[in-house]
């Protein structure tokens, strides 16, 4: 087989960075509230407690998402001409939302954009923080897909992650979501969590595929710095599983769910044909969106912004932005732009056009990145289409894909 950098490259008429100069036609919100931070998470959320009612909690969420109302409003004229295809609450935990406080988010959404007819609106949800006439409430509101933040079907992992709830409580949650008849779901589970065994492990997949949703993502566990189990654990060492168990876990993942007829189309993510989540596959295809709320990041005419990740700071940022309408952000270098090409793109499982990319970077360039690849492909981790794409195999290629992308960080840096 022919080295990737004697591969010959065509060239294609394309305008250069065309996927991030397009009018964003997708939409994150970021709702940051949760009863409690889990062990493992670093994202930038509000904790909020158990005291009831949920969705109010003295004002606290009602406020935040009058603020957030405000920001979706301040868009600039002229950089909304684009039909929203997919819209994402993420968090934190959205399902702490009343019905008419996200009633209240996608009549703002409606009011400053156009929602194409099939657009995929998507809401995170976790067991135990809604009930059967909140989910109806969301699907009326132009739901049509929900990811339930499983993680585990051990209770005692549950527990010895910081989650709220039980494995009582996720079957309480799958109950919900078929009776309101909502049939694209998603799971999310964790591997490498502490005590985990691979039994465990297996036993999770298994209960998973019985369930029958149509995406399963399927995360490794990272110790981040500054979270609960940084400040217990030190990564490789116990309770948490080796990486060689972990690599294991991976590998189980890809073998089980393939051979129950899931589509392993990113790294962590995996589909019935057809139930790809839409709105993710913007971020790894390195196209515009635009995001919204604390700690939210956008991306449009080559520029990224990420917004204030503690509340009052976010808070005072939605202000200025209402007077000013101005963003301060500058234009992303072109190495840094082929750098996120390819970190980004190498998730996917189609991997990347070298078409494409030689338009866009030149072929000095992309024979430095052929160059970098090389011995990861001699060691079967990439492989190569005609001289027309690069993908990582998988499992291998997906599995150390760390290592491939910190040799080519080196490179392009």
């Amino acid at each position: 087989m022919a080295a990737l950098n004697s591969i010959a490259i065509e060239t294609v008429p394309t305008e250069v960075g065309a996927a991030s100069l397009a009018a964003p036609t997708a939409a994150y919100l970021h709702i940051p509230f949760c009863r409690r931070r889990c062990f493992y998470c670093d994202f930038p959320i509000s904790v909020v407690g158990d005291r009831p009612p949920v969705g109010d909690h003295f004002g606290t969420i009602a406020e935040y998402v009058e603020l957030l109302c405000q920001e979706i409003q301040a868009v600039p004229l002229g950089q909304a001409d684009a039909a929203l295809q997919t819209v994402f609450f993420g968090g934190g935990t959205p399902s702490l939302l009343t019905v008419e406080q996200f009633e209240q988010i996608m009549a703002a959404l409606r009011s400053r954009f156009e929602l194409a007819a099939a657009a995929e609106i998507s809401i995170e949800i976790d067991p135990n923080s809604f009930d059967q006439a909140r989910l109806s409430g969301y699907l009326a509101a132009g739901v049509n897909r929900v990811s339930l933040g499983v993680q585990a079907f051990q209770t005692e992992l549950l527990s010895a992650c910081g989650r709220t709830h039980s494995r009582s409580d996720v079957d309480a949650a799958i109950e919900m979501i078929r009776q309101v008849g909502l049939t694209n779901f998603s799971l999310d589970l964790i591997s490498g969590l502490p005590h985990q065994t691979m039994a465990q492990w297996q036993e999770s997949l298994d209960i998973a595929i019985s369930l029958a949703p149509m995406h399963l993502s399927v995360y490794d566990l990272t110790v981040e710095p500054g979270t609960s189990f940084d400040r217990w654990y030190e990564a490789g060492m116990q309770p948490l599983p080796t990486e060689s168990t972990t690599a294991a876990m991976y590998r189980q993942a890809q073998q089980t769910l393939t051979q129950a007829g899931y589509q392993h189309y990113e790294l962590s993510n995996y589909a019935r044909p057809g139930f790809e989540c839409r709105h993710n596959r913007t971020y790894w295809e390195n196209r515009s969106y635009y995001g919204f709320g604390m700690g939210a990041a956008s991306y449009w005419n080559d520029q990224r912004f990420t917004r204030p990740r503690k509340r009052r700071d976010y808070y005072q940022w939605v202000q200025e932005f209402q007077q000013t309408g101005q963003i301060d952000c500058s234009i992303t270098p072109v190495a840094e732009r082929l750098l996120d090409r390819l970190m980004l793109g190498l998730r996917l499982s189609e991997g990347l056009s070298l078409i494409a990319l030689r338009a866009e970077f030149g072929n000095a360039a992309i024979l430095r990145v052929l160059d970098c690849l090389e011995p990861h492909r001699q060691r079967g981790w990439v492989e190569q289409d005609d001289g027309r794409g690069i993908r990582l195999t998988d499992p291998e290629g997906f599995l150390y894909s760390n290592v491939v992308l910190s040799d080519l960080f080196k490179v392009l840096s």
